[in-house]
């Protein structure tokens, strides 16, 4: 989990940072869990771009993970600890004791060779999944389910975990990372643990050219732009907004506009909001 620098041959190695990947294993990953993955560069089915400042980036293939961990009651050992292109957290390869392979979310502290369970009558030991209402409370998880068998939904991304905090009836009460409490119901599954690559939040991009190798392209300010182009442009040198409070080209406020619906079953199960 260390970070690496480099010598400062130029301006942007300077203040570049990149994980060490000292816990990676192997660079092949295992070809029968590959997919092809098409650049959509931010369009739609439609061809409209619905996403802007996207396109280009290196070329890479999706791995199927397995977010259900639903083979209950059946070891499996780690093969081993892989970076995969298309998220921020490392995976890790199981090797199921009847022959299966599967690539689950690695958490951090997981090393090849150990040997993890999915049920209900497991040990509490991280990298084990099973339902809310058999994890002891106070646990650190991740790998979330919403609806129960649908497999793990929130909590996923590099260096996170919720803590489980209640459990009252048919629901648990979780901590997520944003701050938010709330309930989930307590045949929803979670993995033990925290997920992997914990440095992955204070790694420096140093230079434009790293953010389009992931497939970003370059963003603008709307106040450099003409009039035509954005709401915010036009005018004599660095000119002010001109009105009310910024908002996006198409003229939709930016700041502290509600864009998420009332949805009701959602909401009844917020008991704290992440603001």
């Amino acid at each position: 989990m260390a970070v690496k620098k480099f010598r400062p041959t130029t301006p942007s190695r300077r203040q570049m940072t990149v994980a060490s990947f000292e816990e990676i294993t192997t660079d092949q990953p295992e070809k029968s869990l590959l997919v092809a993955l098409k650049s959509k560069a931010g369009r739609n089915s439609q061809g409209k771009i619905t996403v802007r400042h996207r396109g280009g980036g290196a070329k890479r293939k999706y791995r199927i993970i397995d977010f259900k961990r639903n083979k209950d009651n059946i070891p499996a050992k780690v093969a081993t600890i892989e970076y995969d292109p298309n998220r921020t957290a490392y995976i890790a390869l199981l090797s199921y004791a009847d022959g299966e392979k599967r690539y689950i979310i690695a958490p951090n502290g997981l090393q090849v060779g150990d040997v993890l369970m999915s049920g209900t009558d497991i040990d509490i030991k991280v990298g084990n999944s099973l339902p809310l209402k058999f994890i002891p409370l106070g646990s650190v998880i991740h790998n979330i389910e919403l609806q129960a068998g649908k497999g793990g939904q929130i909590v996923r991304a590099a260096g996170t975990s919720a803590q489980l905090m209640a459990k009252e009836g048919d629901y648990a009460t979780l901590r997520l990372p944003s701050g938010e409490m709330r309930y989930v119901r307590i045949e929803c599954r979670a993995t033990l643990g925290t997920v992997s690559n914990t440095t992955n939040d204070i790694i420096n991009i140093g230079k434009a050219g790293r953010k389009r190798h992931m497939g970003f392209r370059p963003t603008v300010r709307g106040s450099v732009m003409n009039p035509n182009d954005h709401p915010h442009g036009g005018g004599e040198g660095k000119s002010p907004i001109g009105r009310s409070g910024p908002v996006t080209p198409w003229g939709k406020p930016a700041l502290g506009y509600k864009t998420r619906k009332n949805k009701k079953y959602s909401d009844r199960l917020i008991i704290k909001k992440r603001k």
